[in-house]
């Protein structure tokens, strides 16, 4: 019996990947690293988002908190009890700790937002502590060491999470956390009552006795609860102030609302969509590469397609022959990529998370998600690209392929071009002749363009925003008081302070907004206390879509209560939303009495008002909290993105520069025995792509600014409270340039070794 004959076709394959090996091994080496980096990120991300979600029963976090001006007695816990939840006391102290950083001290806690022990132990003494792990790596705190603590020394226990902070938030209001200058910490119950009540915040925490079932739910149960809360606050209150005292709600925070608790959970979704999107598109612009590739491929062995055609082989076979090696090299990459993703970089994940958030332990999850979204997913995307290519360039029949007439249009004329010299109207045939491939030339540089500016642009910008906000301070020292009390120093300018927010935007969020009452000829804040209106600062004006004129509405954090102002300007203050007007206007909107003020503006310490008066003190390193963090947290990850860009655009021009040259080595070689030289020939063929390229750079530099500039403002809008205005100093769009312009050097050396190693002959092997 005759065994079965190989198919031909089978035995080009290796032949094919020898020839050319390099191009293979190079788009190769980045599938791996592409798909192994998400898919070790996808893993990680998995893992950590299912200890976030199992954290809120395992530590039993709160439904939310709300702190009051002086302590809950009994009866008022026992009233708001009715509302069918728990009350649980959860007081903090908030002391200056290193490197001027503020520690906010909870007793350990027994009952609610429970404390998950990272290393070391949790104190046992009055003089331990036990600080939250990623403050102490931010500060340089090890287990075993002695800190200050306002005025004590204690000894550094262990390293926690707090279940309640995985994102150290100090306020909810704030744009962004602080894991640098802001930390949490847990001690004994005999520690926390040696700190005493300078520093005491009367804090609460509760839980719904049923747990709502989503966060429409929890919002209705939490505004319940809030009325129920405001009207026994003021009862109490009112009594305290017949008596000489009163209370008054400082802070009402549920928890569907609460950014500690969930900007981790949010942040962690978002990142794994932006994550598969970018390796689906990394996949489409290389499977565009593989087609092009293909369909040069057949260009040049056109009467090789046409002799088996006309031998009887079909259009099926040879599809599956041109598809075998784009697919064979994509899942390979694929497979290799995962095996590094479940391993390797599956830990550099987890530490890119762990050091920006505080999160509790996590256990590995292994699932087939991460493996079927980077491994079937890009093989069907280089599949159904290369298929769609191979159909319509396969369609032609036997005759035209042995002619080499690939051209579907009929009667087709050269176009005409001007009487140019020789060398300009070659190169415009070759811009002509390859017009689809220098198409996704434009379309790599866009891309390369648009991750190479995100990368250089964020760290620059916070720099901008840094310096922003420490040359538009209103003053040095912005001191909040408890209660009114006076200073003998000549810098103190009283002002008013007041907390509102927006209405809910488009998104479903919100945003704190102080509101400032300025004393006429203010030293310290310019604007016209005279005109009618007020004043608001740029950032709500920009994130708003506001102008002056307009009327601006803004709500009690803990009512229904809105108020309408009339925008009569706006004011260059970049560290917060804000609204300002007349001191005394200021006291008739919000009803307070004729000499009430709620705080100093001084450039100076105001060293004469107690400590107990003070409840607190803004200053540069509070307005700067947004730029430190986002540095720390973003900085590694934005030079692994610089480099990636970077190889990702070299990468695509050299494949797609090269494929041009492949194209026209018949004519390179016809060039070489007419005596034209390698630098003629490189004049010609390679001065065509640089001009392409380099217009791609420039023409991309606007687009991906446009592009950046809206994906920046949506974040914005739905992640993030306050506003950061995109900027983009003019010298990055050169730096730019400039890494697109020596990147394109080494390609064009490359390039020109390529047309030295084209031989004569090769113009030979197309005579008939």
């Amino acid at each position: 019996m005759v065994g079965r004959v190989r198919n031909p076709l089978s035995r080009r394959i290796p032949r094919l990947l020898r020839s050319e090996f390099g191009k293979y091994l190079a788009v190769f080496l980045f599938l791996v690293g592409t798909i192994g980096f998400i898919s070790g990120f996808l893993v990680a991300d998995v893992s950590m988002t299912k200890a976030y979600q199992e954290s809120f029963e395992k530590y039993n976090i709160e439904d939310g908190n709300f702190e009051l001006s002086k302590e809950a007695g009994a009866g008022l816990l026992a009233a708001l009890e009715l509302s069918e939840l728990s009350v649980y006391e959860n007081n903090y102290v908030e002391e200056a700790s290193v490197n001027q950083s503020t520690l906010r001290i909870y007793a350990n806690r027994k009952k609610v937002d429970l404390v998950c022990l990272m290393s070391g132990a949790l104190p046992q003494r009055a003089d331990e502590i036990a600080v939250d792990r990623m403050y102490a790596r931010n500060n340089g705190i090890a287990v075993g060491e002695t800190i200050p603590v306002g005025e004590r020394q204690m000894v550094v226990t262990g390293l926690v999470a707090l279940s309640d902070y995985s994102a150290l938030f100090s306020q909810n209001t704030d744009m962004m956390f602080d894991a640098i200058k802001f930390g949490v910490a847990v001690t004994t119950k005999e520690g926390f009552e040696a700190f005493g009540d300078t520093h005491l915040h009367y804090s609460y925490s509760w839980k719904y006795n049923q747990k709502p079932e989503n966060t429409a739910q929890a919002k209705r149960m939490g505004d319940r609860f809030l009325e129920s809360l405001v009207t026994h606050v003021y009862l109490q209150g009112f009594l305290g102030r017949l008596l000489g005292s009163g209370m008054e709600i400082r802070n009402f925070v549920p928890e569907y609302t609460n950014q500690a608790i969930h900007f981790t959970g949010d942040d962690m979704s978002s990142d794994k969509v932006m994550m598969e999107v970018l390796l689906y598109v990394m996949i489409a612009i290389l499977a565009f590469v593989f087609a092009i590739t293909i369909s040069n491929t057949i260009s040049m062995e056109a009467r090789t397609i046409g002799t088996l055609r006309a031998s009887g082989y079909r259009r099926g076979e040879l599809l599956k022959h041109y598809l075998t090696l784009p697919l064979l090299v994509t899942l390979i990459g694929a497979l290799v990529g995962n095996i590094l993703g479940y391993t390797l970089l599956k830990e550099v994940c987890v530490g890119l998370y762990y050091n920006s958030y505080s999160l509790t332990n996590y256990v590995t999850i292994w699932n087939a998600e991460a493996f079927w979204k980077t491994t079937l997913i890009p093989v069907a995307i280089m599949a159904l690209i290369n298929f769609a290519v191979l159909i319509h360039r396969l369609q032609l029949s036997p005759l035209q392929f042995l002619r080499s007439d690939l051209s579907k249009k009929r009667h087709r004329r050269a176009v005409r071009l001007p009487n140019i010299p020789f060398f300009s109207r070659f190169r415009i045939r070759v811009l002509l002749q390859n017009r689809y491939t220098y198409l996704m030339v434009f379309i790599g540089v866009l891309f390369a363009n648009l991750l190479l500016m995100f990368s250089l642009v964020f760290p620059a910008m916070l720099g901008i925003y840094e310096e922003e906000i420490l040359g538009n301070m209103i003053a040095g020292e912005q001191y909040i008081l408890k209660e009114q009390a006076e200073t003998s120093n000549p810098q103190a300018e009283k002002y008013g302070i007041y907390s509102l927010e927006t209405l809910e935007n488009n998104y479903g969020t919100k945003d704190g907004v102080t509101v400032y009452g300025i004393q006429r000829d203010s030293a310290y804040v310019k604007i016209d206390t005279s005109r009618e209106g007020v004043y608001v600062s740029e950032g709500l004006l920009e994130k708003y879509n506001l102008r002056v004129g307009d009327t601006v509405t803004l709500k009690e954090n803990y009512t229904d209560k809105t108020y309408d102002f009339q925008i009569a300007g706006s004011y260059h203050y970049p560290a917060a939303l804000a609204v300002f007007m007349d001191f005394d206007r200021f006291r008739t909107v919000f009803d307070l009495e004729k000499e009430a003020f709620s705080g100093y503006f001084s450039n100076e310490k105001l060293t004469d008002l107690k400590e107990s008066d003070i409840l607190s003190v803004i200053d540069a390193e509070d307005l700067t909290k947004l730029s430190r963090q986002l540095e720390v947290s973003m900085g590694e990850m934005m030079k692994l993105v610089t480099v990636f860009a970077v190889l990702m655009f070299v990468l695509l021009i050299y494949l797609l520069a090269k494929i041009i040259l492949e194209k026209n080595a018949s004519s390179i070689s016809m060039a070489k025995i007419l005596g034209f030289s390698d630098g003629e020939i490189g004049a010609l063929y390679l001065h065509s792509t640089t001009g392409v390229v380099m217009v791609s750079i420039l023409a991309s530099l606007p687009l991906t600014y446009l592009v950046l500039q809206w994906i920046f403002r949506e974040m914005i809008l739905r992640m993030m409270a306050g506003w950061f205005t995109f900027t983009v100093k003019p010298e990055l769009f050169v730096q730019i340039a400039l890494i697109g312009a020596l990147s394109y050097s080494v390609i064009g050396w490359l390039l020109y070794r390529r047309i030295r190693r084209i031989p004569m002959e090769e113009a030979l092997k197309n005579i008939e």
